[in-house]
This record gives structure tokens, sequence and C-alpha cells, in this order.
């Protein structure tokens, strides 16, 4: 008997997956469960089956793959999701740039509320300043 693996895609909301449970011919298919090992047919039936059976445009619900596509796909998903990089990783030199410009350099100086508890901006007149004042 010729098999396949199926599982549920992983809950995205983002993405239109939002299945987390499924089931068909008797099988309840979990998302958190992972692989399942189906026969052909039935596998070739979940590959046809989308996340909303109104929407014919909604994401497909399934991943359907034979053993070597699934290992495959686990070991690609496995280092995605691998976000830090370890010391003992082939890292390459960051190289710095003297003549860059530096964070501090860029940084406004933040500046105290004015007199009526509005904050003023830098450069612009005090409200006691006589120059700010309009003449009639």
């Amino acid at each position: 008997m010729e098999t396949l693996l199926v599982r549920l895609k992983a809950f995205d909301p983002r993405r239109g997956h939002v299945l987390r449970r499924y089931t068909y011919a008797g099988i309840k298919f979990h998302e958190e469960r992972g692989w399942y090992r189906v026969a052909r047919d039935v596998g070739d039936y979940l590959r046809t089956v989308h996340e909303s059976a109104e929407a014919e445009y909604s994401p497909l619900a399934f991943d359907v793959c034979t053993e070597e596509e699934a290992r495959a796909l686990d070991t690609r998903e496995e280092t995605e999701s691998k976000v830090r990089r370890a010391a003992v990783d082939d890292l390459k030199v960051s190289v710095a740039r003297p003549d860059a410009v530096v964070t501090v350099d860029v940084a406004e100086p933040r500046t105290a509320p004015g007199p009526q508890g509005t904050p003023t901006a830098p450069g612009a007149p005090k409200p006691d300043d006589p120059k700010a004042r309009r003449e009639k």
C-alpha cells in the first residue's frame, strides 16, 4: 500500500492558515500533532482541501508530501526558525566604517516643557522672548 505524509499547515492567520483540526474519513488531523501517514487516495483528497470551503481562492490547508519531501521540508523549517546565531557558527566579520555617522551625532537633545506645559521645539522662540512678540 502506497502512503503519503500529510499535516495541517501551521496556524498563521496573517497568511490565511486558520484551521487547527480537520476530520476526513474518520481521521482527525490536529495541527499541533504534525505529520500523519495516510493512504495515497486520502492524501490526494487532502491535497485539494482549502482553508475555507466557501472561498476557492483561500490557501490550501494541508502539506502533502512523500517521506523524502517531508524530511527536506522539516529541515528547511528548522533552519529558518533558528533566529539567533551561536558563537560557534561560521560568522562573517562586521567591518566598522570610521567615517560613518554615529547614533549620538544624529539624536536631537530633549527639551524641557514650556511654562504652560507645552513642549518647546529646539530652535523655536521662547514664549517670553521679545523677538517672538508681534507688533501691531
